[in-house]
């Protein structure tokens, strides 16, 4: 049982594709990270390249881990054995590749961690929970406005927008603007709009063996507390249903009681605790 590392993001989808697309859900992190780098590029979150591995656990077919990290950004683990992700943090370490930290469910990145404590410190930086929606539950009554979709006339805002949420959870902007360009062109980014403005938004990955996710979802302070998180959330939601999401995923952080509770309100129910680790 041994790891497989590489740059070659075909090598990847080739070895670890079946693994990844077996379990969308489970999956959904590095599945739509994947396609942003198909799409947009291998240099979609940052100008080093892009590192990929598999294990395999038995025949030529049989993986049971994969990551996929696209620094600066935390490593990417997929669900994994305990002596998988250990494995894992001695062959990261011993390349001397400068891992920041890993972000997984709570049992791979808790068992990476133990590992890596033999080579630095490491710090809990978030904690989230991934939900999946059962029956969608719209906000009743909803906030004054309606949902439409972002075009290509939003797109200033919309970058701004997109840099104060990253700036909010803590991870490196996007870098440029491909990414976004990408959701608006395949109508994946909604506003909701309120006395003639854009007052918050949501967008939804593409979906990926029936399954979406939402992500992000932001409205600037001023305008916290109105409902229109809730409001345009349900109409991403709806819309990935209406085209043809089987699953509609989104990740929440459990330090904001607010927004956990809304998505609950709107028929989100936990799948899965997440860990979010720096190293130093």
């Amino acid at each position: 049982m041994t790891w497989t590392t590489t740059r070659d993001l075909d090598a990847f989808e080739a070895a670890a594709g079946d693994f990844l697309r077996a379990r969308p859900a489970e999956h959904t992190a590095l599945l739509s990270v994947v396609s942003s780098l198909r799409v947009v590029g291998v240099d979609a979150y940052g100008e080093a390249a892009p590192s990929f591995g598999w294990r395999r656990c038995g025949g030529p077919a049989a993986v049971d881990a994969a990551y996929v990290w696209t620094p600066p950004r935390p490593v990417l683990l997929s669900p994994m054995p305990d002596g998988a992700a250990a494995d894992l943090a001695d062959v990261l370490a011993a390349a001397r590749a400068g891992v920041p930290g890993v972000n997984a469910g709570r049992a791979a990145a808790e068992a990476f961690a133990a590992a890596w404590r033999r080579h630095g410190t490491v710090r809990t930086a978030a904690r989230r929970r991934l939900h999946r929606l059962t029956e969608l539950t719209p906000p009743d009554p909803a906030p004054p406005g309606a949902a439409r979709r972002a075009t290509p006339a939003d797109r200033e805002l919309l970058r701004g927008w997109f840099a104060a949420f990253a700036e909010d959870i803590g991870v490196a902007a996007p870098r440029d603007a491909r990414a976004l360009d990408d959701r608006i062109a395949d109508g994946r980014c909604l506003l909701w709009e309120a006395g003639g403005r854009p007052v918050s938004m949501a967008g939804i990955t593409r979906t990926l063996v029936g399954t979406a996710r939402v992500a992000p979802v932001y409205t600037p302070p001023e305008l916290r507390g109105r409902g229109y998180a809730g409001a345009v959330t349900a109409a991403v939601s709806q819309t990935a249903k209406d085209s043809g999401a089987q699953e509609v995923l989104l990740f929440t952080d459990l330090a904001n009681p607010t927004s956990n509770a809304l998505y609950r309100r709107l028929g989100y129910r936990p799948v899965e605790d997440y860990l979010v680790l720096t190293f130093e």
